[in-house]
């Protein structure tokens, strides 16, 4: 009996998001098509200029630019982000950095110190255990 692998493909928004990159500014091609697992592994091992120039100057996508900016997605919306942003436009924001910022930066810096002791709790734990 052979086993026949079939080839995984994905919808364009699925790789765009593998991608890190805002589907609708992809040429259309991409947009149209469906992508396999090779393609996906083949553009993110030797991004085509579109894609080089997309990760560069955006527009981002909003997890991207929460990223960027050091804020959550739910950080982004109650600061009234809810568009893409080209990296121009986060370097603006990061250079006013208007209060809804420093406030969801300030939140950020919390949750992740808040995660790293439940982390540090845990590993305790865990060696006690042991």
């Amino acid at each position: 009996m052979t086993s026949h692998q079939s080839t995984q493909n994905m919808k364009p928004a699925t790789a765009a998001k593998k991608l890190g990159v805002y589907l609708e500014a992809t040429p259309a091609e991409f947009q149209e098509g469906v992508v396999s697992r090779d393609e996906l592994n083949a553009l993110q091992a030797d991004p085509p200029e579109w894609l080089r120039e997309l990760r560069r100057n955006g527009p981002h996508p909003r997890p991207v630019v929460a990223a960027k900016l050091g804020v959550s997605i739910s950080g982004l919306a109650r600061g009234g982000v809810t568009e893409p942003l080209t990296t121009e436009q986060i370097e603006a924001l990061k250079t006013d950095s208007p209060e809804w910022l420093q406030k969801e930066r300030a939140t950020q810096a919390e949750v992740r110190k808040e995660a790293a002791r439940i982390k540090e709790k845990r590993a305790e734990q865990d060696e006690k255990r042991s």
